[in-house]
């Protein structure tokens, strides 16, 4: 039997998409939409927990799940259109894709505007998981066997320790590259420019030193 496909798992905001411009213009609308102040020039700046944590800044805590609902209705109409990939994205994905593997995008945004954002921009990623945040992302990542997750936040690197992946981190977003190292980070990228060479050499030494059984499977993996 073949082995089994190297899998990768992806963050979205600031790793794939720069979702700020878009996220920007949707927290103006909402502000307008609600009459309440939202510093959007603010909120921008970081980007990675869920959407409910940045709200509570803005709302009481009775208001929030109504105000998420409200957001995720207007976003495809300001967000999507507006956002662009990052630099590198697409042949990030195509890396993995020729090389036989599988790609995977796990976020914390709302699966269904993820999903928009991915379609609009032509990305096609085996397959995409919403709605998880840091260690909640070890849910998704364990259950399609990534042995990779990338990220730019400390929430993914988190995600992808809790999960026994290799952590990966790209230096686009909120977090430095100070911080991803201290947070754990086994890789830290300056964008996804860097992703495809690294890739290359990470899958050589991936397959050196994972001897497969009969079923293709690494020995490590049969205890």
């Amino acid at each position: 039997m073949t082995a089994r496909p190297l899998t990768v798992g992806f963050d979205l905001d600031m790793t794939l998409i720069d979702s700020r411009p878009g996220i920007h213009a949707c927290y103006l609308a909402l502000s307008e939409r609600t009459g309440t102040y939202i510093d959007a020039d603010l909120a921008v700046t970081r980007l990675g927990p869920p959407l409910t944590e940045e709200l509570a800044h803005w709302f009481p805590a009775g208001r929030i799940e109504a105000v998420a609902g409200l957001y995720r209705e207007m976003y495809p109409t300001f967000a999507v259109a507006a956002t662009p990939a990052l630099t590198g994205a697409r042949e990030a994905i195509a890396a993995v894709r020729q090389s036989g593997g599988r790609s995977i995008v796990v976020t914390a945004k709302y699966e269904p505007n993820a999903r928009l954002h991915l379609d609009h921009l032509g990305m096609e990623p085996d397959a995409v998981i919403g709605d998880l945040w840091a260690e909640r992302k070890a849910l998704a990542l364990r259950e399609h066997g990534a042995q990779v997750y990338v990220g730019d936040h400390v929430g993914d690197v988190r995600g992808a320790r809790a999960a026994g992946a290799l952590s990966v981190a790209v230096a686009t977003g909120p977090c430095d590259e100070r911080e991803l190292r201290a947070a754990g980070a086994d890789v830290v990228l300056a964008d996804l420019s860097e992703f495809p060479n690294w890739f290359s050499d990470y899958r050589q030494v991936f397959s050196d030193e994972e001897p497969r059984e009969a079923d293709g499977y690494p020995a490590s993996e049969r205890a």
